[in-house]
């Protein structure tokens, strides 16, 4: 009896954990793929429009070094931020880190800014 039951689930090409590593494995790729097409489109833009457009200067290799700063400062803080919010996500768990993450952005707006209201030129 053994014997028929290991024939049939040999006889079985892909097994369900087989098939769930394969699905996290395409899924991390992606993944990883996106991520770093952000970074070489940030990269891009770093140099090409960021100097010139938000770094105006009478010197271009300080507009260009401050346009490369914000991307290093991106590169650096989204690990990190991905280290405290995971460990924050395990600790108290994912859906409230992830739903109160932008907390201090939507609570600090002043009592006469309602999304309504016409912005009025001085």
């Amino acid at each position: 009896m053994s014997d028929t039951a290991t024939a049939v689930s040999s006889a079985d090409p892909v097994s369900p954990d087989r098939s769930v590593a394969r699905r996290v494995a395409v899924a991390t790729f992606v993944g990883t793929a996106m991520e770093w097409y952000d970074f070489f489109l940030f990269t891009t833009a770093a140099a090409v429009v960021f100097n010139v457009q938000y770094f105006v200067s009478d010197n271009a290799l300080t507009a260009t070094m401050a346009s490369f700063a914000t991307l290093a400062v991106g590169f650096v803080a989204r690990p990190l931020g991905a280290l405290l919010f995971g460990w924050l996500g395990d600790r108290i768990g994912r859906k409230k880190v992830l739903t109160t993450r932008g907390w201090p952005s939507t609570t600090t707006r002043r009592p006469d800014s309602s999304p309504t209201s016409v912005a009025r030129t001085p």
